[in-house]
């Protein structure tokens, strides 16, 4: 293994040990508490390997800066601590691989389950490599301790080779990216970056510069409580009108399970409640405005259609904007996408954009004035116990940034 590769699968399997998972019903900032024991772990190594200025924001992002060894812009580098709510992530237990043979992976703690190149086609490229999951029971949080392992090393490097030219590199690993909040409105201001580049992506050669755009909705439904043994005529109930909403909405043509590429989609990922009052919650996503405008008229219309049904019941829609597709200002100016491309050829990588389905801090950045589109990372099966990535992998996303500094001081 070379020093870059042995120092990533150390660092990702020391940070995926830590648990710090987001919130969003939380209020507070960070959405939850145990994201900082990651940020002020990093703190610490930042201050170790020599970077200036680090500190921990209000907000809960880490802070710090390699100065410049040349003229250049200020490139940012960012990844996030947090991990998705979507899977458990309390004890992660990292496990790596070591020199893949292509046939099926097991976990330790959960015998039935299996990754295999059959289920995730990109695993049979990778043969020879070291590969990480978690233990089965858990995903293992490469999303985007993987970026932030990445940017790290890279730091690291530069930190202790002087003589590699860059203009000033301006880190920032953010809390509560997974629930839509890692970029606090502070953010564009304390990075002090030009452009910047979130190590948030899968795949070897992709820079990212679409995502999709995104709000939230919320839908309330307020019935009538009665008791069911004296109930008829009189209770309405809330669970019995939200089933019909979700029924209503179109399955066979919307949804996540059936889109692909460039389809939108509405997704239903939270219903609780009772007869008497329900919430359910949405997210509704199109990598266009009229598609998105179109999506959110459509969670209207129904629940209105609905509500039309039964007039003794409430029902109310709030949707909030979330992102918006990064493209609309990258592409008034692909500099930084362009240099992220030099930098993969001349690591011999094929760079490739493909459309992100979904965001990154990069999405609110770019909306916000720092153009800064996603490098890949190597991770794949995120949100889930199969999740996987090749230290390899991740060894190119380091020489891809390294390179990129450099070539960012170059070309200034």
């Amino acid at each position: 293994m070379t020093d870059f590769a042995r120092d990533l699968e150390a660092r990702l399997v020391r940070y995926a040990a830590v648990d710090t998972q987001s919130d969003e019903t939380s209020a507070t900032s960070p959405s939850t508490a145990i994201q900082l024991n990651l940020s002020r772990m990093l703190a610490d190594e930042l201050r170790a390997i020599g970077a200036s200025d680090v500190r921990i924001t209000d907000y809960g992002a880490v802070l710090a800066v390699v100065p410049s060894t040349a003229e250049g812009p200020s490139v940012g580098l960012l990844a996030h601590v947090d991990t998705a709510p979507a899977y458990h992530a309390v004890g992660v237990k990292p496990v790596v691989h070591r020199g893949y043979n292509g046939g099926p992976i097991s976990f330790a703690d959960a015998p039935a389950l299996v990754l295999s190149p059959e289920g995730s086609p990109y695993l049979a490229e990778k043969v020879g490599h070291d590969i990480i999951t978690a233990s089965g029971l858990t995903l293992l949080g490469a999303d985007d301790k993987a970026g932030v392992a990445i940017i790290m090393v890279a730091a690291r490097h530069l930190l202790t080779n002087p003589q590699i030219p860059h203009g000033k590199i301006c880190i920032a690993f953010t809390p509560d990216e997974e629930i839509g909040r890692g970029v606090d409105a502070r953010l564009p201001a304390d990075l002090g970056a030009d452009f910047a580049y979130t190590f948030d992506g899968a795949k070897v050669g992709e820079i990212e510069y679409e995502s999709f755009s995104a709000d939230g909705a919320v839908v309330k439904i307020t019935g009538v409580s009665a008791h069911p043994g004296y109930a008829k005529g009189k209770l309405v109930n809330a669970l019995h009108l939200a089933a019909k909403i979700v029924s209503t909405l179109p399955q066979a043509t919307l949804t996540p399970e059936v889109t692909e590429g460039r389809d939108g989609f509405w997704h239903i990922y939270h219903m609780a409640g009772t007869a008497a009052e329900a919430e359910l919650k949405f997210i509704l996503r199109d990598f266009e405005l009229d598609g998105l405008a179109a999506k959110g008229e459509l969670l209207r219309q129904v629940c209105a259609t609905v509500a039309a049904s039964e007039p003794r019941a409430e029902i109310t829609v709030e949707i909030r904007k979330q992102y918006r597709n990064m493209r609309y200002w990258l592409e008034k100016d692909m500099t930084p996408v362009e240099l992220a491309r030099a930098a993969c050829r001349a690591e011999g990588i094929t760079p490739v954009s493909v459309p992100i389905r979904g965001g990154t801090d990069g999405s609110r950045l770019t909306e916000m004035g720092v153009p800064t589109p996603n490098i890949f990372t190597g991770m794949q099966e995120i949100h889930g116990p199969l999740e996987w990535i090749s230290v390899q992998d991740m060894e190119a996303a380091t020489r891809v940034c390294l390179r990129l500094v450099e070539l960012a001081a170059k070309g200034a």
